[in-house]
């Protein structure tokens, strides 16, 4: 099978032994890749969150009360 290179649409055999850079063809478009999301020139969109669920309107009190009924070796690893 053969898969566009994101990056510069070079065809590349999406195989491990073939391509390992795969799905880019090369380090190189690897590395522009991961610079772009880096940069977050490239984002995941994300549904707009509603002004009850930002971290202003989060209430401690009701944190501390889950927190309270947490067994007592639920914070030791």
């Amino acid at each position: 099978m053969f898969v566009k290179c994101p990056i510069c649409a070079r065809q590349v055999e999406w195989s491990a032994e073939q391509s390992p850079f795969r799905p880019f063809c090369s380090k190189k478009c690897q590395l522009i890749d991961l610079g772009e999301w880096a940069s977050e020139e490239r984002t995941i969109a994300a549904a707009k969150q509603s002004p009850e669920a930002s971290p202003d309107a989060i209430d401690i009190e009701e944190i501390e009360a889950m927190l309270s009924q947490q067994s007592d070796d639920f914070f030791k690893h």
